[in-house]
């Protein structure tokens, strides 16, 4: 489609490609899971803020990570169901929109990484330097860790998108479910070498930043647990950094399987559905996880259930 048919500022976006006989299974299925999604971590944020117990850093930087997998759910879900059941040649998006939807996938994506390393950091200051901690990870901390992880975020995303908006667009078409950076870029046909490079150098920094902190820091706390003698310690050191550690491990073979799949042209429909999962299937699970294998969470979301319960 070229731009003359829908105007120099408006789109036609693929969408998710389903069968009329599979468009209902598909919109209901993908309506529980965002409700399901907001539900459990809009619930997290706000029993972390109401109580003051969890009002310490490594809730406080959970909170980061629930507001990032929100955003990132919010961004992709009600636009892929407002979409179902429109016909192919009228879902339509403006070129605003579509650099936003792109800008926040991407900032999403990035703020994953960014948000686990700074609390992998607070579970090393917590595990290795015990006596520490207190005057380590103070309110003052806590916010440098906050605006550092979100910050970087967007500066990298921004340089990105800054990247593929100066070029001139000579199409109109966006094969995809959602709104991305390449999307974007290949609605050009000027030389986009400048945006693949920085798209590549961009990827390798983020994905060699998270695993390398996060795989040192592990390394760390594993000496640490084992040159110890406090087997009750150890035990309460591993519960929390199992936790931390399946949530990262969801997300880097979610954002990995995205990133292989890019490679292979033929597999472009799982790659879609790939990037919708993305942004689905780690919201669904990290407060989940979090909710069923921290106590502290655990017991006071029993312990409001049962005060509900009576009253």
């Amino acid at each position: 489609m070229e731009n003359q048919s829908y105007g120099d500022h408006v789109l036609l976006l693929e969408g998710l490609k389903v069968t009329q006989e599979s468009s209902y299974p598909a919109f209901i299925l993908l309506l529980l899971i965002y409700i399901f999604i907001m539900v459990t971590n809009v619930g997290l944020v706000v029993l972390i803020g109401l109580e003051r117990s969890l009002h310490q850093p490594m809730y406080l930087l959970l909170c980061n990570l629930l507001i990032n997998d929100i955003l990132g759910a919010t961004a992709i879900v009600p636009s892929v169901l407002s979409d179902v059941f429109v016909l192919a040649s009228e879902r339509f998006i403006s070129y605003a929109g579509c650099v936003t939807q792109a800008f926040t996938t991407h900032i999403v994506g990035a703020s994953s990484h960014t948000v686990l390393i700074i609390m992998a950091f607070d579970r090393y200051v917590a595990i290795c330097n015990p006596l520490r901690y207190s005057s380590i990870m103070t309110t003052r901390m806590v916010v440098i860790l906050t605006l550092s992880a979100w910050g970087a975020s967007v500066i990298l995303v921004a340089v990105l998108l800054g990247l593929t908006i100066r070029l001139s667009r000579c199409r109109s078409f966006v094969p995809n479910p959602y709104c991305d950076n390449a999307s974007l870029f290949k609605l050009s046909c000027e030389d986009v070498m400048i945006n693949n490079i920085y798209g590549l150098t961009f990827t390798v920094v983020l994905l060699v930043s998270s695993l390398g902190s996060v795989t040192l820091t592990y390394l760390q706390i594993i000496i640490v647990c084992l040159k110890s003698k406090n087997r009750v310690l150890n035990s309460r050191a591993l519960q929390t950094c199992a936790t931390h550690l399946s949530v990262y491990l969801i997300m880097v073979v979610s954002g990995l399987t995205l990133i292989f799949m890019h490679r292979f042209p033929q597999w472009a429909d799982y790659r879609k559905l790939a990037g919708i999962l993305f942004h689905v299937v780690p919201p669904a699970l990290n407060a989940f996880i979090y909710a069923l294998q921290t106590s502290e969470i655990r017991e006071k979301i029993l312990k409001r259930f049962l005060n509900k319960m009576s009253a």
